[in-house]
């Protein structure tokens, strides 16, 4: 068996592992609104609190995840995060009060953060810095696919058993991403970075992660919103395809992501973040607007095809900013950024629905769009290539094992 062969095995487990994981999270997204206004009266305001708060700590949460899988600890960080989320999961189940449900909804959120960002720097090492656009893209589907198709699986489960079946769901796919990491081969210590102690702020968030994060941020905000509120806005309006409109919007998201990856090594992060955060701006106001099922869905799907691509331009974009070896961490920083525009889009837009109805909630995305869309002109650099003395420094602390396939063919990066 070559080397390529035997590295492709940990990063399929990888990549399955945190797909469980994050479909998990992603059934709770369609469970959670109407499990929280049956069991405990909530409205919009506090469904959008509950929904958001698992993103509160998986911002908090990223970053240390990341900098610890910088620095080879890669495998036991993920392992924890698929038993701290199964952990999070039976609160959701045994919640007696709306306090406790936010509570594990943050011990839920800190798991999913465990999972990806221990596990980027693990695939980020094997990677060369012409293809690590793509690669983010296509490993990236496995947190992206799993919030995007958990809420299929939770309308199926719950038609099947209702919500029992859901959380039980949820409760065993994050033991299956344990299970899947516990099968790979322990990680050699010297594959990440030197331990290094916690100085400053910048050992967190490392230089060149700000502005992207930013970005990501503001356009995050838009899928905030459609995940906390969408199912309600279709229902309480009258409107119809309440159960099809996150469905849609994964098989748009989906498609994009798998399909339009490679565009972002080839003409570079900073022009793709453009042209799909201003997909996503379309497509929030036209769903603003809409009166019909079949419109709703429509616009779902344009805002799907925009936020498909927004986090791997983000992440081209920080890398190429950022020092190599601090890949991991600035990555996991600048993915903070994301969470906390989900947690904005889910305390505000709640209280924007409150008071002034879901069409002005979506419009509000929009504005958090353009936003990002003015940000992508004061960041400085090509988002194409990193620079090559960050090429050589990666080089440097990569081991033989990973040297021999840090440039994966097509045939690899697919299997990703």
């Amino acid at each position: 068996m070559n080397a390529i062969q035997i590295r492709s095995a940990p990063l399929r487990r990888l990549w399955l592992a945190v797909l469980c994981g994050y479909l998990a999270l992603g059934a709770t997204l369609q469970e959670l609104p109407t499990y929280m206004a049956g069991r405990f009266g909530t409205g919009p305001a506090l469904v959008g609190l509950g929904v958001g708060a698992a993103f509160a700590a998986t911002a908090v949460t990223r970053p240390f995840a990341g900098r610890a899988g910088d620095s080879g600890l890669a495998r036991p960080v993920v392992m924890a995060g698929g038993v701290i989320t199964s952990v999070g999961a039976i609160g959701h189940l045994l919640a007696p009060n709306l306090a406790l449900l936010i509570a594990v909804r943050l011990i839920m959120g800190a798991g999913e953060a465990a999972l990806f960002s221990g596990a980027l720097p693990w695939v980020l090492s094997a990677t060369s810095s012409a293809r690590r656009g793509r690669v983010a893209g296509w490993f990236g589907l496995s947190m992206w696919g799993g919030l995007a198709i958990g809420p299929v699986l939770a309308v199926a489960a719950h038609q099947l058993g209702g919500s029992t079946a859901v959380w039980s769901l949820v409760i065993a796919l994050p033991l299956a991403s344990t299970v899947l990491i516990a099968s790979t081969r322990r990680v050699p210590r010297q594959y990440g970075a030197p331990q290094v102690r916690v100085r400053s702020w910048r050992d967190i968030v490392p230089a060149g992660a700000g502005l992207p994060g930013l970005y990501l941020g503001l356009a995050a905000y838009g899928y905030g919103t459609l995940t906390a509120l969408l199912v309600l806005y279709l229902t309480d309006d009258r409107i119809g395809g309440q159960s099809m409109g996150l469905t849609v919007f994964a098989i748009a998201f989906l498609l994009t992501r798998a399909a339009g990856s490679p565009l972002i090594d080839r003409y570079g992060g900073l022009t793709v973040a453009r042209l799909v955060v201003l997909a996503e701006i379309v497509g929030l106001v036209l769903l603003a607007q809409t009166h019909t099922a079949a419109g709703a869905l429509f616009d779902v799907s344009i805002t799907g095809i925009g936020l498909g691509l927004v986090y791997p331009s983000a992440v081209a974009i920080t890398l190429t900013r950022a020092h190599a070896l601090r890949s991991g961490a600035a990555v996991g920083a600048m993915t903070s950024c994301w969470d906390l525009g989900i947690l904005a889009a889910g305390l505000l837009g709640g209280v924007i629905a409150v008071h002034f109805h879901y069409p002005a909630a979506f419009l509000a995305a929009s504005v958090a769009g353009a936003g990002a869309l003015a940000l992508t002109f004061a960041i400085r650099g090509s988002a194409r290539n990193t620079t090559d003395a960050g090429s050589q420094t990666l080089a440097a602390f990569t081991p033989p094992s990973v040297s021999l396939c840090a440039q994966p063919d097509s045939h690899h990066l697919v299997a990703l």
